[in-house]
């Protein structure tokens, strides 16, 4: 059984506005985080000029990003802000250029246990079906 998350959507979102505002650029905020459930996460990287490589394709480092920022959003809002969970591996497969647009990121924890968390993204193109990315990351969990 999956358990409920500590954290509501608005408190995640309060908790990265506080820690994190770089996640906001020029008043706007560049990731948005769409849904949190048990051991799930939705986000959505905001794409504009800065996250594009020649050809209009979004950037590796973007999409890295949006994997991060998700897989350590569903950790927390499974065991609470802790803001010291720091990532300790992080793997991406690029499957295919993604276009000029928001990207979406589907996050779903594989193990959190009391010091480690395992999870996993894929990432599409907003309005398309086929995956352009996939990523599996493991995060520490500091002691409480």
């Amino acid at each position: 059984m999956r358990p409920d998350p500590k954290m509501s959507l608005a408190e995640v979102e309060a908790f990265l506005e506080a820690e994190f505002p770089q996640l906001r650029h020029g008043g706007r905020i560049m990731v948005r985080v769409e849904s949190v459930g048990p051991m799930t996460a939705r986000l959505r990287l905001h794409s504009d000029e800065r996250h594009l490589r020649p050809g209009g394709t979004v950037s590796g480092p973007a999409m890295f990003m949006l994997v991060d920022v998700g897989i350590y959003v569903a950790i927390l809002a499974q065991i609470g802000p802790v803001a010291l969970a720091v990532t300790t591996n992080l793997n991406i497969n690029f499957l295919r250029k993604p276009p000029h647009g928001d990207i979406l990121a589907e996050i779903s924890l594989l193990k959190l246990g009391k010091r480690l968390a395992v999870g996993e993204a894929t990432l599409f193109a907003e309005g398309d079906d086929e995956p352009v990315a996939h990523a599996v990351g493991t995060y520490s969990i500091p002691p409480r």
